[in-house]
Order: structure tokens, then sequence, then C-alpha cells
């Protein structure tokens, strides 16, 4: 058996083609679904087991479109790796460590 792949997917999510400039309200929606996926993650990065992001992802993508976005382009950076076991807090780790080199290097 293999052990899923854990992500960390930075994506961009691009409304397109609406009457009106502004994507404030599709951008919130965005965000709603984000929250109820119970993924980690800051913004549009989030983290954890690949099949639960991209289904994150898609999600977002189908409640923009229920909102009435005919179209929608979206870029999505995928990071994973096999050589650490991380299961939440990814980011979190890596912010700390170069927090960490930085400090350091002021002593």
């Amino acid at each position: 058996m293999s052990v899923p792949l854990y992500a960390v997917a930075d994506f961009c999510l691009i409304p397109m083609g609406l009457p009106v400039p502004s994507v404030g309200p599709e951008i919130a929606e965005v965000q709603r679904v984000l929250e109820r996926s119970g993924l980690d993650g800051y913004g549009t990065n989030l983290e954890g087991p690949w099949d639960d992001v991209v289904r994150a992802i898609g999600e977002c993508h189908q409640a923009v479109h229920a909102l009435g976005c005919q179209r929608i382009a979206t870029d999505i950076r995928i990071g994973t790796r096999t050589d650490k076991s991380i299961t939440s807090g990814g980011n979190d780790g890596k912010v700390q460590r170069v927090v960490d080199i930085l400090s350091s290097e002021k002593k």
C-alpha cells in the first residue's frame, strides 16, 4: 500500500469574461470554499493530501461557475516530497526554518 502524497499547492484562480471589472464576489466565494475544505494554508496556498487539494481547487471552480462566471483560468504550482513525513503545518515549518536561519546570522 502506498502512502498518499502530501501536496502544497499555490494557485491563482482568475474569473474571466464578467460584465464588471471587479472579481471581489467571486474571490469571496473561493475563500468560503477553502474554509469549508478543512485544508491548511494561507490565502490561495493549500496543503494537505493530494486528492483533497485538487478536489478543493475543483470545488472553487464549481462555486465560481455557479455564480455565473462562464470562464475561469487557474495557474497551479504543486510541490510534493517523499523524503519527509508531513501531515499538516508544512508551510509553518518552512517559514520557521528560514526565520531560524536568519536570526542565527544576526548573532
